[in-house]
């Protein structure tokens, strides 16, 4: 009995020396994989603003400006025609205003294309107001996620502004450009291009390169979701990746074009755009106009508005007023005082240049490795299935004792350490998409956001546990003297399944799941 007694105390005591061993060396791994992640790319650390834009008064009201019309507004669909194509128009016009008033061409941005649903509002307020309009379809057959060309796209709108010169009442030396979001990367171009024209209208303007701005966006998208701190290390991988043959226009620069624009300005952003960067984009097209000697800027922010200046469905009204006395009333309202009016924006950081991925930056790389390491395990998951399924054959015809597949408890171990690799990269795709999905709609959902990532940490915690407890199985059957593996089949199984799993635990660390501060 004290012997029996003396064994169990015995195997008691390695079994807890053993998994203590196993939880250090687990923990190793994570510091590992941590490091690993850490060198492969950039961390993320935004640059606080620092410099505030002062608005003079809470009035956006422009002074100088004319008292508006009350037209009865006529409609008029045209055809524009483009170089290859064509598209439809909706000129908006105010019926028995006297000849010779303003026209206004409308630049579409990434979320609009059709004159039926965009810019509505305005082009009817800026026509009872005594102004014509135009509001073209966006040319879609150059224009995709993948490829936009902003300086053909600025060709293509000086079509619009050409067929308005030339429309009945029309002032051919007062038509402007009214551009929204992406369209501010347009209208420059089109102001430097045709000097005509006769001023620029900015609403919601990125002003610093897509790609700048996309991650800026982010990073506000993500701070209003409420996502763990370790999650913005994505920010830099994800925005900073590059993708062979397509994304060219990510670092379109359109502070060259502003740097040459003569024309006034009207800036107007909504205090509520988390997308843009409110106070440096005001910022930057004052600088970049008067490098051209151009002080004729006035900026307006308005309380509440989003990035459509809108406050829930509708428009605000304020800043339908103020566009059509500023357009009205030029030239005498292109340098309308205060400079600056409006709600107090805030900016707590500065968009600034993407730091680039060291290794991992081309995109089709990340797909490449991610798709090699998953076909290698299905390779190895097929290979062990061959070894087993020809054991069972020959057991079943007596062909002799059937080779042994894996050195027991290093298939089952390695089955799991391959499986969970797998699980986890799905699992960190889902989150990031779900992620994705309520900042986009600016929504907040702590089980998703913070539970989400922590089962994806858990997940992969208990990946590398099992790749441990393979290891250590591993080690322990050598100093047996035991094989790891009997047959090709099944050493090609265990070598596929080691280096695959290794390689989809580094893609893991390199999005950060086996953060630890580093």
């Amino acid at each position: 009995m004290a012997g029996l007694l003396a064994t169990l105390d015995r195997r008691t005591r390695r079994l807890r020396e053993g998994s203590w061993r196993a939880a250090t060396e687990t923990v190793v791994a994570l510091i590992v994989l941590a490091a690993v992640g850490a060198v492969l790319g950039p961390q993320w650390d935004p640059t606080p603003l620092g410099d505030d834009l002062e608005v003079s008064t809470a009035d956006t009201a422009i002074t100088g400006a004319p008292s508006l019309g009350s037209y009865e507004v006529r409609t008029t669909v045209v055809t524009v025609e483009l170089d290859g194509t064509s598209v439809e128009a909706q000129i908006s016009e105010p019926v028995g205003a006297p000849a010779g008033r303003p026209g206004v061409v409308f630049v579409h941005g990434a979320g609009t294309g059709k004159y039926q649903v965009a810019f509505v509002e305005q082009a009817h307020a800026l026509a009872a107001a005594g102004v014509t309009t135009i509001v073209p379809d966006k040319r879609l057959d150059t224009y995709s996620v993948q490829h936009r060309d902003y300086v053909g796209m600025a060709a293509d709108y000086e079509r619009s502004v050409e067929l308005l010169r030339e429309w009945p009442g029309v002032d051919p030396d007062a038509v402007g450009v009214y551009a929204e979001s992406e369209g501010g990367w347009i209208a420059p171009v089109m102001a430097v291009q045709d000097t005509r024209i006769a001023f620029v209208v900015l609403v919601s303007s990125p002003v610093v390169p897509p790609r700048q701005q996309a991650a800026f966006a982010v990073d506000n998208y993500l701070r209003n979701t409420g996502v763990p701190s370790e999650v913005f290390r994505a920010i830099p991988r994800a925005v900073g990746l590059s993708v062979p043959g397509a994304f060219e226009y990510v670092d379109f620069d359109v502070s060259v074009w502003q740097q040459q624009m003569r024309q006034p300005v009207l800036v107007a952003y909504g205090t509520d755009d988390a997308s843009m960067p409110l106070v440096q984009g005001a910022q930057q097209i004052i600088s970049d106009t008067a490098q051209a000697g151009n002080d004729d800027v006035t900026v307006r922010y308005y309380a509440g508005a989003n990035h459509g200046l809108k406050i829930g469905d509708q428009v605000v009204p304020a800043f339908l007023r103020d566009l059509c006395g500023w357009v009205l009333g030029m030239p005498g309202t292109a340098g309308a005082e205060p400079q600056v009016a409006g709600a107090q924006p805030t900016q707590e950081f500065r968009a600034s240049p993407v730091p680039t991925p060291r290794w991992l930056r081309d995109s089709m790389v990340m797909v490449i490795i991610v798709v090699s390491a998953a076909g290698a395990l299905v390779l190895a998951a097929l290979a062990a299935g061959t070894q087993r399924l020809v054991r069972m054959v020959r057991r079943r015809r007596g062909a002799g004792p059937p080779a042994r597949g894996f050195a027991p408890g290093v298939g089952i171990r390695a089955l799991l350490a391959g499986v969970g690799c797998l699980v986890a990269v799905v699992a960190l795709v889902w989150y990031l998409l779900a992620v994705a999905r309520l900042a986009l709609d600016y929504e907040r959902d702590a089980l998703i956001v913070t539970g989400g990532w922590v089962g994806v940490r858990l997940i992969g915690v208990a990946t590398v546990t099992a790749g441990v407890l393979t290891m250590r199985r591993v080690v322990a059957t050598r100093r047996e003297g035991l094989p790891v593996a009997t047959g090709v089949a099944s050493r090609a199984a265990l070598g596929l399944a080691a280096v695959a799993a290794g390689v989809l635990l580094v893609v893991l660390a390199y999005w950060g799941v086996f953060q630890l501060g580093i």
